[in-house]
């Protein structure tokens, strides 16, 4: 599958939902878990910015607990539904290709929240997301990545594709020092193992 594949596959769901939540597979209509966690333990100040931000819960999240955010994702019909939803708050809702970001944009966030949007690209873009990713942070800013997992070898027909866990680690290539990692189990999504991890830019 093509990025361009990708991205279409994505407007496509959105789209045909017609706003009807129950018809996006992975809405959740709730803060991430691991993100409220994280807030409830971490004062939100400066700037944050969600990677493949969906329905705009999690940048909702962090705007409440104090940061500047700025949410990201490639589906127009996502986007546009976060800026009706959330028209009274500051959040900049946009549309941005990942692998297309402007020069103001890199080097520019606090904390970055990724959930489970580098397993949605195909395998062979692996290190270029998680590259991105990591040219849009700070430096000492923090990355929380959540996603799903699975064991070295094991293959998955996607999207999406869980990744192993020394895929998870191709941040460290890019000045990420890895501060947190834990594995859990959850029944929903494409294997039960999950990862949390937590990186600092050097």
């Amino acid at each position: 599958m093509s990025i361009q594949k990708s991205n279409e596959f994505f407007e496509s769901i959105y789209k045909q939902s017609q706003g009807d939540v129950k018809q996006i597979p992975w809405a959740e209509l709730k803060t991430n878990s691991f993100l409220e966690e994280y807030l409830s333990m971490h004062i939100g100040e400066g700037k944050a910015i969600v990677i493949g931000c969906g329905l705009g819960e999690d940048a909702f999240a962090l705007g409440e607990a104090g940061f500047e955010v700025t949410a990201i994702d490639i589906s127009q019909t996502a986007i546009a539904w976060c800026q009706d939803t959330y028209d009274y708050t500051d959040i900049d809702f946009k549309v941005q290709d990942i692998f297309e970001l402007p020069e103001s944009m890199l080097e520019q966030y606090d904390f970055i929240f990724e959930c489970r949007t580098i397993q949605s690209l195909p395998l062979m873009y692996r290190d270029k997301i998680i590259r991105a990713i990591s040219s849009l942070l700070k430096p000492k800013g923090k990355i929380l990545a959540i996603a799903n997992g699975k064991n070295e070898g094991e293959k998955f027909d996607g999207p999406p594709w869980p990744l192993a866990r020394n895929e998870l680690r191709l941040f460290e290539n890019y000045n990420c020092k890895e501060l947190e990692f834990s594995i859990f189990a959850e029944d929903k999504g494409p294997s039960k193992m999950k990862f949390r991890a937590l990186y600092e830019k050097e």
